[in-house]
C-alpha cells in the first residue's frame, strides 16, 4: 500500500507545492471525430472562443502558478509548436513528440513523458477545457497519491469515462462499467504525489515492454492499480469544465471558455 501524506486543505496553502509541480498534457491525436476541422492540424489547435484548446488550458495552469509544463504532441506537431512558441516563447512550454501516435492509444504517450514524471505532476487529456477553479480544487484536495477529478450528472453515456466510488475512493474507472452501478465521470485531469508518480512512472515502464499496451488507454492502468493500492478522487461538481470529442461538444466547450475570457 502506498503512504498517504498529512492532509492540507486549502487551495493557499497548496500553493506552497507548486514549485515542483509539473503538468503533462496528452494531445498527440488528430481529432478524426471533429473532421474537417482537424484535417491539417490537431484537436487540441482547434480555436475555440478566440484561441486554441491547447491556448485556454496552457493559461489556466499558469493562472493557477503551474508553469513547468510538457505537451505530448504526434500529429500536426509542427503546427503546435509553432502556435505555442509564437505565443508563449521559444522553450517556455516543453514538447514532446510521439511517433507512435497514429498506432498506438493515449498509454504511449504516457511512455513518450515517462522522463517528465518525476516530483508531482497533472496529467491532462489535451481535450479537457476547464476553468482555474477546477485545477484549484483538485491542487487544494489531501495530497494523496493518486487522485482523479470526477464529475457527478443524471445520467451517463457510451463515450463517458465512468467510475464507481466507495466514498471518495475510486473502486472502478472505465467506459463500459455498467450505468447504474457508476457514481460519476472522469474528466481527463489526474493529480500525482509523491510514491503515486513513481509508481504510475514505473507501470507505465513495465506496461510498454509488451507492444500490445499501445493500444490501452492510461486510464486503464489506474483502474488495474486501484484494484492494488488506494486511488482517490476530488469531485468538481458545479465547476465548469467539458471535453470535446464531436462537433456537438464544440458549443458546451465555447461556454466554459467564455466563462474565462468574461
Amino acid at each position: 500500500m502506498l503512504p498517504l501524506f498529512p492532509e492540507r486543505n486549502s487551495f493557499a496553502r497548496a500553493r506552497g507545492d507548486l514549485k515542483r509541480m509539473k503538468a503533462i498534457i496528452l494531445s498527440a491525436g488528430q481529432g478524426k471525430r471533429l473532421l474537417p476541422l482537424t484535417a491539417e492540424r490537431p484537436k487540441c489547435a482547434v480555436a475555440i472562443h478566440g484561441q486554441s484548446m491547447i491556448e485556454w488550458q496552457v493559461d489556466e495552469l499558469l493562472k493557477c502558478g503551474v508553469k513547468d509544463i510538457s505537451v505530448v504532441l504526434g500529429y500536426a506537431a509542427d503546427t503546435v509548436e509553432a502556435l505555442l512558441e509564437e505565443r508563449y516563447g521559444r522553450g517556455v512550454i516543453r514538447t514532446l513528440f510521439n511517433p507512435f501516435y497514429a498506432v498506438a492509444d493515449n498509454l504511449g504517450s504516457c511512455w513518450i513523458a515517462r522522463s517528465e514524471m518525476t516530483d508531482d505532476f497533472i496529467l491532462l487529456n489535451g481535450d479537457t477545457m476547464f476553468r482555474a477553479a477546477v485545477l484549484e480544487k483538485l491542487l487544494a484536495s489531501a495530497p494523496r497519491p493518486i487522485t482523479v477529478t470526477v464529475d457527478r450528472k443524471d445520467t451517463y453515456d457510451g463515450d463517458d469515462m465512468k467510475v464507481i466510488l466507495d466514498g471518495e475512493r475510486l473502486v472502478r474507472i472505465g467506459k463500459n462499467l455498467l450505468v447504474d452501478q457508476v457514481d460519476a465521470e472522469s474528466i481527463g485531469m489526474l493529480l500525482f504525489r509523491g510514491e503515486g508518480a513513481d509508481l504510475f512512472r514505473r507501470t507505465v515502464e513495465q506496461l510498454l515492454r509488451d507492444q500490445v499496451s499501445l493500444k490501452r488507454w492510461y486510464l486503464s492502468v489506474i483502474d488495474e492499480l486501484a484494484q492494488q493500492t488506494p486511488v482517490w478522487t476530488c469531485c468538481i461538481e458545479g465547476l465548469a469544465w467539458g471535453e470535446v470529442d464531436c462537433p456537438e461538444d464544440l458549443k458546451r466547450a465555447e461556454e466554459v471558455v467564455r466563462g474565462i475570457a468574461g
